[in-house]
Formats: C-alpha cells, sequence, structure tokens
C-alpha cells in the first residue's frame, strides 16, 4: 500500500503552526484541510484528551458560528496522535488565510468562562471527559505562536 500523504510529513522537523495538508476535489468544489499542529511532535508533550475534547467543543461551535466563514466550515476534529487539529473548509485557502480566524477562535477558547457548548449526557458521549482550565491554557500557547507565525509556520518542512 502506498503511505498517505500526511505519513509523508517529517514530524522531526515539524513545529507548531498552521499547515495546509491536502487539497481535494469534490466535483468542482477544492476542499482544503488545514493542520492546525499546536504541539511540537516527538519533542512535547501530546496534549491530553480533556482538553483537546474542550478544545473540539468550543472550536467547532466558533466556527459554525463565525458570519464570515459559518459556511465554508466542513468538520474540525483532533488528530489521533494528539499533537493537533484538523480543519476542512470547502474553498482553495492557503495557510495565511485563515490564520486571522484561527486567532479569533483561539482567543475565544482562551477567554472562554461558563458551561462549553454540548458538554451534557444528552449531547455529547464523553462529556465528563473535559478540561477547561487546560483548554485555554494552550489555547494560549498556541496563540503566541499565530500571534507571530512566520512563514515556516506556514509551511511543511522539507
Amino acid at each position: 500500500m502506498e503511505k498517505i500523504a500526511s505519513f509523508t510529513i517529517d514530524h522531526i522537523k515539524l513545529q507548531p503552526g498552521v499547515y495546509v495538508s491536502r487539497k481535494d476535489y469534490l466535483g468542482e468544489q477544492v476542499i482544503t484541510t488545514f493542520d492546525l499542529r499546536m504541539t511540537s511532535p516527538n519533542e512535547e508533550p501530546v496534549m491530553n484528551t480533556a482538553e483537546l475534547h474542550a478544545i473540539e467543543h468550543l472550536a467547532a461551535t466558533y466556527l459554525r458560528n463565525d458570519e464570515e466563514y459559518k459556511d465554508k466550515i466542513i468538520y474540525w476534529g483532533p488528530m489521533g496522535c494528539r499533537t493537533g487539529n484538523y480543519l476542512l473548509m470547502a474553498g482553495d485557502y492557503q495557510s495565511k488565510d485563515i490564520v486571522p480566524l484561527m486567532i479569533r477562535m483561539f482567543e475565544f477558547i482562551r477567554d472562554f468562562e461558563g458551561e462549553i457548548p454540548g458538554a451534557s449526557a444528552k449531547d455529547c458521549g464523553n462529556y465528563l471527559d473535559m478540561n477547561l482550565g487546560m483548554a485555554k491554557y494552550l489555547a494560549q500557547k498556541y496563540l503566541d505562536v499565530l500571534y507571530h507565525i512566520t512563514e515556516d509556520r506556514l509551511v511543511y518542512p522539507q
């Protein structure tokens, strides 16, 4: 079998950033998949499921309510390796195109107070496994990257 594209990225060189993972076509519609890498693979500890789950609920809620992009959002979800998240959007985008959106979204997560949307037994299959405090901490840590993002954090390393 052929190696899938995401397994061909050099995870030793990969640092936190915003990367275009792939572009697919559904008819004439381009679907852009973003790799929102929040931790340095194989160097930093991975994110625990509780904070990643809280980020997922807050990010998905924010994105599907964003006036500019809500009709372009297809999916937000965590990577199995727990070093980041994937965002799928309808449209042909570059990494730099969504940095302002990611800043707004992670500021929303960092500043969020109250009950996490969908954090109930009726709405979620594992609603008790969420850690808002750590989600806010990780959001700020990622914002430190986003606020000063450089070209090498927008294109996969060679």
